[in-house]
């Protein structure tokens, strides 16, 4: 049987560029997936043919692929549980995932970029055909590798792309990375990514990974999960998640669920500090 855990070869290279792309690695079961994306949209007024998302803004759902049964099991597939285990530990924590519709340009970013925190990733699943010049996803291999020159001037200057290095953000030296749906792309979150030229619609959900947290650093792991707070949920996980959820699953699910019970009491202070936003 082949095997599906990462062999020494991708696991140097995604050490040393921060990435590794899986062409049509879901493609079994792409349409499926989309089929569960536009009804979890759907069911929150949006779909393929509502207006939650209004074609300007990006749109999200979070939790996301919580919210499906199907899409919860996609987490036991070895071939997405393997590339989390291969990088992030055989007993890693999935942490979180979201749905997103978006519009338009992604500016160049890294999803935090911090050389102290345990090793986390995205696999993120894109679920339209995707191009050079329609938003497919560019990185800029090695840009993760915080405490080095060249990672540490990228984040310093790439905001300032334009003054600093005379070019915009499309111009900056990129591997875009075209996809079709059914195509995983798996990224440690330090890595600078964007997307330029797509269209109003471009639908992608995610799921991120993190090591497991020693019990000495189990505070840093309240904290991050206090953050999302701001999408205004009580819990990091979705219903569907737990409820489906064999003691294989729950192994990834369980340190999450002991370190988010103050999130009620963050989003109760947010809900009396400002008005809830849309959802979406």
């Amino acid at each position: 049987m082949t095997s599906t855990r990462l062999n020494d070869q991708q696991m140097a290279f995604f050490d040393t560029f921060g990435f590794l792309s899986f062409p049509g690695l879901l493609a079994d079961c792409a349409d499926r997936i989309i089929a569960e994306f536009e009804a979890i949209w759907a069911s929150h007024g949006g779909g393929h043919h509502g207006a939650l998302h209004d074609g300007v803004n990006r749109s999200c759902i979070f939790p996301f692929p919580d919210l499906s049964e199907y899409l919860s099991s996609i987490l036991d597939d070895p071939r997405i549980h393997d590339i989390a285990a291969s990088i992030c530990g055989d007993d890693f924590n999935y942490t979180s995932g979201d749905g997103n519709f978006y519009a338009g340009d992604t500016r160049w970013h890294s999803d935090g970029y911090d050389g102290n925190r345990l090793m986390s990733i995205k696999i993120a699943f894109y679920l339209d055909p995707l191009t050079h010049d329609t938003g497919a996803l560019r990185i800029i291999p090695g840009s993760h590798r915080v405490g080095e020159p060249y990672a540490d001037t990228i984040e310093r200057d790439i905001r300032e792309s334009g003054q600093i290095w005379g070019m915009s953000g499309p111009e900056v030296p990129a591997l875009i990375l075209e996809t079709n749906p059914g195509d995983i792309v798996v990224f440690n979150h330090n890595l600078k990514h964007a997307a330029f030229g797509g269209s109003e619609r471009r639908r992608m959900y995610t799921m991120n990974f993190c090591r497991r947290y020693p019990e000495e650093r189990l505070g840093e792991l309240r904290e991050k999960l206090g953050h999302e707070a701001r999408f205004w949920i009580d819990r990091i996980h979705g219903e569907a998640m737990i409820r489906t959820a064999g003691p294989e699953r729950m192994v990834h699910l369980e340190q999450v669920m002991e370190n988010d019970t103050h999130l009620a009491e963050l989003h109760r202070e947010l809900r009396e500090t400002m008005t809830e936003p849309s959802r979406g």
